[in-house]
């Protein structure tokens, strides 16, 4: 595993190098200037269309725009946000969270354009459920000639549900925060492949992967059900917990911040030089932006097309708030944590371990409460997101393999069985793989959103011109 593991380093060092970090940040940059800041020009008019009461009738949909926000959320915020940002900050220092932003604020634009695109080029299956992606608007707006590129996007959206973002991270995170509390010494263990695992981690496993089962089999609507209970609350709990670390350690927020940008630009850089240590923040800062809020990565789309909508753009607004949420606020509490306790700086942690002890040091509270709510919080968050690319990874086999739900439901199966071995793998294993098929997966997704940025184009005129009419009969501005 340890050669395999180095080897698949190799390949995600070249999958995620200069080439794809500028093509990930110029799109953004691009759809930015072509949408004329819409991440800015439209952010109150996305919480305004948030909140709106829509009324289904005479329009296509399966959930409300809200549910298809948490749907994404409940994807998006997972191990990315507690277990990701530490291993970011970890090998590319704090100058990786200025990365992380920046990506971010860039892919809010991208993140509209991917989700105003995908219910723009919506179809309705025989059954009557509402499909959407990259995958169509690839297909349908590029054109016929272009599928073989929709084919990519949606194998490499298969693989990173089975093998990525969606099952081994988060199932792997979850288990080794219930270790971290119940077993930090590894003293209760049985042999598992071979390998001491403490039986914390196994029954943790296997509770979780019944809970997920039940969830799973019961297609989209069971999941948006419990995305819109649970992704609300456990964003407030963890954002609550963190800004009473981030108060308690209030005098340390001035230098964690000059340590982020000092990072970030190779100032006072030790080892590896100036241009070394920007480009490991960069690198690390984006890869894990990606791996966390999925701009670009055609993930939210698909949630997205299923939402009751009279305008593309509409959703389009809802749901580039989920990048904002994800990486503006949830990330950015936890990098603050961490730099702000040093965390990230002490030898043999990695992962969870370090956000974990961000936590003990640095809360007010007992260390076996600071790492309970911790365990709690990415219980919470992985478990939505597994539930979250359960979904988005049936839609993209459903596009390669067409209407035939015996195949999805034995998908559903081996999804599941892939959660139930993810707690058996090693950190370094899970990130590198689920990194190389998030890289794979935004390339062709990428290229829709450029080819097809004058269609989002012309839908924000539509959308902004119907609301400019709303208001001079109003009167309301």
């Amino acid at each position: 595993m340890k050669k395999f593991t180095e080897i698949l380093g190799v390949i995600d060092t070249h999958v995620w190098g200069i080439p794809l970090m500028v093509f990930i940040l110029g799109t953004g940059i691009f759809l930015t200037i072509r949408l004329r800041g819409i991440q800015f020009r439209g952010f109150k008019q996305a919480f305004k269309n948030l909140f709106s009461k829509e009324e289904k009738a005479d329009k296509k949909g399966e959930v409300s725009g809200f549910a298809a926000l948490c749907t994404a959320l409940s994807a998006t915020i997972g191990t990315g946000n507690i277990v990701g940002v530490a291993t970011a900050i970890a090998a590319g220092g704090p100058g990786a969270m200025f990365w992380m932003w920046l990506a971010a604020i860039f892919g809010t634009a991208t993140k509209y354009t991917e989700c105003t695109l995908a219910v723009h080029y919506r179809q309705q299956a025989k059954d009557g459920h509402i499909i959407g992606g990259p995958f169509y608007y690839i297909e349908k707006g590029m054109g016929e000639k272009w599928k073989w590129l929709a084919k990519i996007f949606a194998f490499f959206g298969v693989c990173v549900g089975l093998m990525g973002i969606g099952t081994f991270t988060q199932i792997n995170g979850i288990t080794s925060a219930v270790k971290g509390f119940f077993d930090p010494n590894n003293k209760a263990t049985v042999s598992i492949f071979g390998t001491d695992t403490s039986i914390s981690v196994v029954i943790a496993g296997i509770i979780l992967t019944i809970c997920i089962a039940l969830v799973i089999i019961g297609g989209l609507k069971r999941i948006s059900a419990v995305a819109e209970r649970i992704v609300p609350f456990m964003a407030i709990l963890y954002v609550g917990v963190v800004l009473i670390l981030i108060f308690t350690n209030i005098t340390k927020v001035p230098d964690a911040f000059v340590q982020i940008f000092e990072g970030a630009f190779g100032i006072r850089a030790i080892s590896g030089g100036v241009l070394g240590t920007i480009i490991a923040s960069m690198r690390n800062g984006i890869a894990r932006g990606i791996f966390s809020n999925e701009a670009g990565l055609g993930s939210a789309p698909i949630a997205a097309a299923a939402a009751v909508t009279d305008y593309p753009a509409q959703q389009g607004l809802i749901s580039m708030l989920g990048t904002f949420i994800d990486t503006i606020v949830v990330c950015s509490m936890t990098g603050l944590a961490i730099i702000m306790t040093s965390s990230w700086n002490v030898d043999g942690l990695e992962g969870v371990a370090i956000t974990s002890r961000a936590f003990t040091e640095g809360l007010p509270f007992p260390q076996q409460a600071a790492s309970f709510l911790l365990m709690i919080c990415l219980v919470f968050f992985a478990s939505t997101t597994i539930l979250g690319w359960d979904y988005y990874s049936e839609r993209c086999l459903e596009y390669i393999v067409g209407d035939r739900p015996k195949v999805i439901r034995a998908y559903r199966w081996l999804y599941i069985f892939c959660v139930f071995i993810g707690p058996y793998m090693t950190v370094s294993f899970v990130w590198t793989l689920a990194d190389i098929f998030n890289g794979l997966m935004a390339i062709p997704n990428l290229i829709g959103l450029i080819a097809l940025s004058g269609v989002c184009a012309k839908e924000t005129k539509r959308y902004f011109d119907v609301l400019h009419e709303e208001k001079k009969i109003t009167g309301k501005h």
